[in-house]
């Protein structure tokens, strides 16, 4: 893999992000024999998990292996590029992208792929960094079977919460929902919780209790304990990592999420957001399926625009 210059980079694509739908672009794009820099500032949003599960020939892994060994096969490739760095500024002028690092690097492309993911706003609940990513997890798909059959606790509210409890209810009978305050639930659905067993506590979440990031204990506000062996978070107060498509004049919807087209074309020629920044969450499975298919559909673009 080439060394990055301090003069201006002239490729086909930057890719910003370097997760798996970052590098899974990429490896289309290379293998497309494009020109390709990957620019990622190596703070990736599973850093904090332990363990991947859920994609095919890699369950299990660590984050950070798998990483490793998607910029291994990258190697391979002299005519794409990582950068470590961070891009701070990004302008589209005259049918190409220029764009700059915190590093001092600049690339002008003919594609800008933006596969930045999101970032988490977690409650400021006493305890709360102990646990997340040991016992208490965003996704049971990532991390429910390792959990099932255990005495769990659904962390938070808002207008989903019904719908997170029927999920985590598949992977566990004993469920206890501590809505951190009042439930937005209808009379009907808190009488629905009571069919299945499922306590409702909306006392405002004091503290978790843990050893060595294993959750031992719920406290509330009103001094109860409820001992739990593990949970999963309602909301993370995911975010955007990165504002710079909405300089761009990317729009967001309702959820926070950037507003794309097919295979995650914006409304700009040239420019692709793809995986979280899309989506929110995709897992590693559906993020690297979809930097295949954006690599694809980009590549066809370039075979198009220059035949």
């Amino acid at each position: 893999m080439k060394h990055a210059s301090e003069e201006m980079a002239i490729v086909d694509a930057a890719i910003i992000g370097g997760g798996p739908a970052g590098l899974s672009a990429a490896l289309v794009l290379g293998r497309a024999l494009r020109r390709v820099v990957v620019v990622d500032e190596g703070n990736p949003r599973n850093g904090i998990a332990k363990r991947s599960h859920g994609f095919l020939s890699r369950d299990g892994i660590e984050p950070e292996a798998l990483r490793l060994h998607a910029r291994e096969e990258l190697r391979r490739y002299e005519n794409v590029e990582l950068w470590q760095d961070t891009v701070v500024a990004i302008q589209a002028a005259e049918g190409r992208f220029e764009l700059r690092t915190s590093g001092g690097r600049a690339v002008s492309s003919r594609v800008a792929v933006f596969a930045t993911g999101m970032k988490e706003r977690l409650p400021d609940w006493p305890g709360l960094a102990d646990v997340y990513g040991c016992s208490v997890f965003p996704c049971p798909y990532c991390d429910g079977w390792e959990m099932r059959n255990e005495p769990l606790a659904l962390l938070g509210g808002g207008e989903s919460l019904l719908s997170h409890i029927q999920l985590i209810h598949n992977w566990t009978k004993d469920l206890v929902v501590c809505s951190d305050g009042p439930a937005a639930l209808k009379a009907e659905e808190r009488e629905q919780l009571a069919v299945h067993g499922i306590a409702l506590i909306e006392q405002p979440i004091a503290a978790l209790e843990a050893i060595d990031g294993q959750l031992t204990q719920i406290v509330f506000a009103d001094g109860r304990r409820v001992a739990r062996r593990g949970g999963f978070m309602v909301d993370t107060g995911a975010y955007q990592a990165s504002d710079l498509p909405r300089q761009l004049g990317i729009t967001m919807d309702k959820s926070g999420l950037y507003r794309t087209k097919g295979h995650g074309q914006t409304r700009i020629k040239g420019l692709y957001i793809i995986g979280d920044a899309k989506h929110g969450f995709t897992g590693i499975a559906g993020a690297a399926g979809e930097g295949y298919e954006a690599g694809v559909a980009i590549n066809r673009a370039l075979v198009n625009a220059d035949w």
